[in-house]
């Protein structure tokens, strides 16, 4: 068996991958035209640009392949963001032992040449890699692979412009909420200027104090001015629909998106899936901030630890609180299960490394994502197993009432 390879950095890669928050399944458009340049310029039939996390190489826009995932342990481009060097190139796949008994050698589309450049960011982080790939053998000359370096960049370049406007999205809707409190903030105190004013308008007549009365009438009339300025405000915020924005997801839309996710791998393993949602809270709003990295760990660190005709569930619910709503996110699988001591390591950010049911590497580092994502949203993480008896995880994410 091969030493699976593994990034001296490769707890701080994942977290600056999650850091992307990305959607997988909705870049196709925004690299396709890279993708179909570096196939060109390499002059092979394939191409693709893989992001790779934990336990999954997921292909966010392909040329040439219809491809959208694999397990981790079956591609080559874990190779490529694990090596030293600024490229790496599989001559022949098929007289290569690590590669030569893979689906993509042994069966249609018959793979011999690859070549991959890792999409490195500014802190050294390797996310994935850009790589091409042929039925026949190849030779790339330097003056082709250095413009392969440039598509690169350019991809990581176009993932940190991502990055950096959902941010600004971020931002914007963090300020229109400010606009929102200190608009409803001010209209208490106003209200109340406003009704002293009146008492002492009203004595002021009685008593005939001309200046007081003057004085107290500016008063009304620029508190009235401010109190008009504040439902302006009000009456101008975000529309009162409950359309979802960019950085939001609702229990219908975040189950979608994971079934899309993750069932191609319960197929191939030949697992049970099934996701469950609350219903009376379906369409409610709430932020998708690192949702699907956490669900997403979660669900394929189960699929590693369940057997054949096994089954996973996950259940996600939206509970209506009276300052914050919580959303609660359960997954359960029939797998091998985990003892106390497992429990408490991953619970302190600290899981090792083990196998799966079916031989799949354990990289030990997707748990520890999660936990130091949930962390991070300000969340708490429970476990509930026994050896041999399936393991329940459960998260509970506090959510700002939209």
């Amino acid at each position: 068996m091969h030493t699976t390879p593994m990034p001296q950095n490769e707890m701080g890669r994942i977290i600056s991958l999650s850091d992307y928050d990305l959607d997988y399944t909705s870049f196709q458009d925004t690299f396709k035209d890279l993708a179909k340049l570096a196939a060109k310029v390499a002059g092979t039939s394939i191409s693709l640009v893989n992001l790779i996390d934990t336990f999954t190489q997921w292909t966010i826009t392909n040329h040439g392949l219809d491809i959208d995932q694999m397990p981790r342990e079956d591609s080559v481009c874990q190779y490529t963001i694990s090596v030293p060097e600024p490229h790496f190139e599989v001559k022949d796949l098929t007289v290569d032992d690590r590669f030569k008994d893979k689906f993509y050698v042994v069966d249609d589309p018959n793979l011999r040449y690859y070549f991959g450049i890792p999409l490195k960011t500014d802190e050294g982080y390797n996310l994935g890699a850009l790589c091409v790939l042929d039925k026949d053998l190849k030779t790339l000359p330097p003056e082709k692979i250095e413009m392969l370096k440039i598509i690169a960049d350019e991809i990581v370049n176009r993932l940190k412009t991502h990055k950096t406007i959902t941010g600004l999205k971020s931002k914007l809707h963090d300020a229109v909420e400010t606009k929102k409190k200190v608009a409803h903030d001010i209209r208490g105190p106003l209200g109340g200027i406003i009704g002293l004013a009146q008492v002492i308008s009203e004595q002021g007549h009685e008593n005939e104090i001309d200046e007081v009365l003057e004085f107290i009438n500016l008063i009304q009339r620029s508190g009235r001015s401010l109190l008009e300025l504040a439902d302006e405000i009000l009456s101008t915020d975000l529309p009162k629909t409950k359309e979802l924005k960019t950085d939001e997801f609702n229990l219908i839309v975040f189950k979608d998106k994971l079934e899309k996710l993750y069932t191609p791998q319960a197929i191939n393993k030949k697992i049970g899936f099934v996701i469950n949602t609350s219903v009376n809270s379906s369409t409610i709003p709430f932020s998708k901030n690192k949702l699907l990295q956490i669900t997403g760990n979660l669900i394929s660190n189960a699929m590693k630890f369940t057997p054949v005709n096994g089954k996973i569930t996950v259940d996600l619910s939206l509970k209506v609180e009276e300052t914050q709503n919580l959303l609660q996110i359960n997954v359960t699988d029939t797998g091998v299960g985990l003892n106390q001591e497992a429990i408490d390591t991953i619970l302190k950010g600290k899981a090792t490394s083990t196998d799966g049911t079916s031989g799949e590497v354990g990289y030990g580092f997707g748990l520890a994502l999660v936990k130091h994502l949930v962390d991070t949203l300000k969340g708490t993480m429970h476990i509930y197993s026994q050896p041999g008896q399936g393991a329940n995880f459960e998260i509970l994410l506090p959510q700002a009432q939209v």
